[in-house]
């Protein structure tokens, strides 16, 4: 029997007393239902005889980690719920999170003194790390937590050039590839609709962009911008057509922009995509939604989420690891509205 005293006990020492993951020996303290009666016995048995508390506070106390990891979303209110990205994103974080017998923590402050309140919590000791999603440059959140030391991971390139750990998509290279996608059909005038230009994912949609016209010869100053909503997009549209009605093709920096112009395009009489092609980026459930569908730069954000869950489990087990950086690589997802019919 592994000689361990009662205070001491952690879930890892359970899990290989009784012959099981980490995840497994989790699942029975946290009531999953998807574990076999056999392994459920094995673990309450190696529990009993090791002193494990399964009390959360007990825990954090005896082995200095609370198994929890908090994903902090700012900004509730600025549609970024209603972003069906996040959905996704968040399910790949939760995956691997359990996966490792972990528990996600969602927080999404609404005012200064929800942060405050918030910073409080997360530098208490109720989460082994954080993950930092859709930031704005004026947060301080993360520089008042990297002070504290606390583990962090952020969703994106972070606005401030600090060394921290990341997980990206590779924004630069969706956009050159949506592009060179629409030169390669045959379009010679070709708009781009971009997003605010405090998005640094928005301002490198657009350098992609602007790169695969200067290497094709081709003129890169057909340029709006807009909000990423459907509104956005349709209203950038107008203004485009109204300097340049030649345009034949568009590539929007969100499907929901896309969508937008899409609309605008054939409200005017265009037809899409043999008048003028369009191309979004996310590859969202918008663009299967779309008449005809959109072609679409697809971001792996599932893979993000689990890349992200991985690097804050590491950093949260050995503390003072250098900034670790991860970019994945878009897809091109083609569909109707970019390829003319013949």
């Amino acid at each position: 029997m592994e000689a361990v005293s009662r205070t001491a006990a952690t879930l890892d020492q359970v899990a290989r007393a009784a012959g099981v993951s980490r995840a497994t020996a989790s699942r029975v303290f946290s009531g999953n239902l998807r574990v076999s009666e056999e392994a459920r016995r094995a673990v309450e048995s190696a529990a009993t005889r090791l002193g494990y508390v399964a009390n959360s506070a007990a825990r954090s106390l005896a082995a200095g980690r609370s198994e929890s990891v908090g994903v902090v979303v700012p900004e509730p209110g600025s549609g970024h719920f209603l972003d069906p990205l996040l959905s996704r994103l968040l399910r790949g974080i939760g995956e691997e999170l359990s996966a490792s017998g972990l528990q996600m923590v969602l927080f999404s402050p609404q005012s200064p003194a929800d942060v405050q309140r918030l910073e409080q919590y997360l530098v208490g000791g109720h989460v082994d790390a954080v993950l930092m999603l859709a930031l704005h440059e004026s947060d301080t959140l993360p520089a008042r937590l990297h002070a504290r030391g606390i583990p962090m991971v952020f969703g994106g390139r972070p606005p401030q050039s600090q060394e921290v750990s990341f997980v990206d998509v590779d924004n630069h290279a969706g956009g050159r590839a949506a592009t060179e996608h629409l030169i390669k059909q045959g379009r010679r005038r070709i708009a781009h609709i971009a997003g605010p230009d405090h998005s640094a994912a928005a301002r490198a949609r657009l350098a992609g962009f602007r790169e695969a016209m200067w290497s094709a010869g081709l003129r890169s100053d057909f340029v709006d911008y807009g909000d990423l909503d459907r509104d956005g997009g349709e209203l950038a549209m107008g203004r485009l057509l109204a300097t340049a009605d030649d345009i034949d093709a568009v590539f929007a920096a969100s499907d929901a922009m896309a969508a937008g112009a899409m609309w605008a395009l054939q409200v005017l009489g265009r037809r899409v995509p043999d008048d003028v092609a369009v191309i979004g980026f996310d590859d969202s459930p918008i663009a299967s939604a779309t008449r005809p569908p959109l072609s679409s730069v697809r971001q792996p954000v599932e893979d993000m989420g689990r890349e992200m869950a991985k690097l804050a489990v590491s950093l949260s087990g050995v503390r003072d690891q250098s900034p670790r950086q991860m970019v994945l690589s878009p897809e091109l997802s083609v569909r109707e509205s970019t390829v003319a019919s013949r």
